[in-house]
């Protein structure tokens, strides 16, 4: 399921490309319109009428239940801040790819610049079997390697505008970083509280939200003032970020 977002994300990038270059920008999002009906209408219809015994907590209670865990929990702690630098790492990159592969001298088109996406995909695909890994013991190997391999992306990526080659190497590195990092992370909040894992998911994924926006923001911005070589620095300080901060907690972690 893990592997489907993010496989989801990369896709709509080849799928978007190739319909801005048959009918514009606008089919885009007119087409993002008519599949989310779609969806909605197969949910409506599949999705079973009754579910389980309703929660005697109400929605409030349930939303401050959640800042609770993020304070009592230290692996939660710094799980979710983990998964928001390495979606950042993983939003500088592909919110601002596009720019220098628009620009001369590669001057790709849209569904050029979306077929980068199926590299991406190949690359979190990799990293399925990671979940594996963590049931063996390995979660804390798994995330250390994955976040080395994160920060090295990022230098063929420098090249990307000298070689093709080396954006699709640094995406499918990247790609299969944050994918086993992310798989790593939710296994391990997960086991925490499993009588609280909705909880435990939907609030590490504000963090991802949060990471993921601020990549796309930092990323463009960075770009306007300082080129890719610029997108490229910040994407590698986050990815370094995100090993300190792995490296500095790994003990307390493993005492819990």
């Amino acid at each position: 399921m893990t592997s489907g977002v993010v496989i989801g994300i990369l896709l709509a990038r080849t799928v978007s490309g190739a319909l801005a270059d048959l009918a514009g920008w606008r089919s885009v999002y007119l087409t993002s319109a008519a599949v989310t009906l779609a969806l909605t209408l197969a949910l409506y219809r599949l999705l079973p009428r009754h579910g389980g015994p309703r929660a005697s907590m109400g929605y409030g209670r349930l939303l401050r239940s959640t800042i609770a865990l993020f304070a009592r929990e230290p692996v939660f702690r710094v799980r979710a801040l983990l998964a928001m630098l390495v979606f950042a790492a993983f939003s500088t990159l592909w919110s601002c790819v596009a720019l220098p592969l628009s620009a001369a001298p590669l001057s790709l088109s849209h569904t050029a610049i979306g077929a980068f996406g199926l590299v991406g995909a190949a690359g979190a695909l990799a990293a399925a079997p990671a979940g594996r890994l963590h049931d063996r013991g390995l979660g804390q190997w798994t995330t250390g390697t994955a976040l080395v391999l994160l920060a090295a992306s990022w230098l063929p990526l420098a090249f990307t505008r000298q070689s093709l080659w080396a954006l699709a190497i640094g995406a499918v590195v990247l790609d299969l970083a944050v994918q086993a990092v992310h798989v790593t992370n939710q296994s391990l909040i997960y086991a925490l509280r499993p009588d609280a894992g909705s909880r435990l998911i939907g609030g590490y994924m504000i963090f991802y939200s949060i990471g993921s926006a601020t990549g796309a923001l930092a990323s463009t911005a960075v770009h306007a003032v300082a080129g890719w070589n610029g997108v490229c620095v910040l994407g590698g300080a986050i990815s370094l970020l995100a090993l300190v901060l792995w490296a500095v907690t790994r003990r307390g972690a493993r005492r819990t």
